[in-house]
């Protein structure tokens, strides 16, 4: 039942977004939001979820040290909370946002559209300010200073 529910929100996601042909998003396992290519996958290891896997791009040399600290601290004291860790595509060093989804009856078309929207608006940050950030910005981070997180 877990694949057949899989392709059933994939699905769902493409007709309430208008990306088109459902199955050309099954067929590359990934879509664009907002820019992003969202890789969609399902492990047969974890068969009641799915993931969702934002591609927030690669990591400068100069940066790496600073932004996989950044990256530990997030998954510590941001995404600990959410079913979300930011790690790294072991073939592209590009770094990812990983969603873990439940394949509840709540999740639908709709609720996946909210999630994607709400971390792309992660990635957006990541990849302006990790891209371009002076090392004040980085300190900020380091410091708490996360800019992403909002109430209401």
């Amino acid at each position: 039942m877990s694949a057949e529910r899989f392709v059933e929100l994939i699905v769902s996601l493409c007709e309430t977004v208008g990306l088109g042909d459902p199955q050309i998003a099954l067929d590359r396992g990934a879509v664009e939001v907002d820019g992003f290519t969202v890789r969609t996958v399902h492990a047969p290891e974890d068969p009641d979820a799915m993931y969702l896997d934002f591609e927030l791009g690669p990591v400068a040399t100069a940066r790496m040290l600073r932004v996989y600290q950044l990256m530990l601290e997030s998954n510590l004291t941001l995404y600990a909370q959410d079913q979300a860790q930011l790690g790294l595509d072991a073939e592209t060093g590009t770094v990812l946002l990983s969603v873990r989804v439940p394949m509840t009856d709540e999740v639908d078309g709709a609720w996946m559209a909210d999630t994607c929207s709400h971390y792309t608006e992660h990635g957006r940050y990541w990849r302006t300010n990790l891209s371009n950030a002076s090392d004040d910005m980085f300190n900020g981070l380091c410091e708490g200073r996360y800019m992403w997180l909002r109430t209401g």
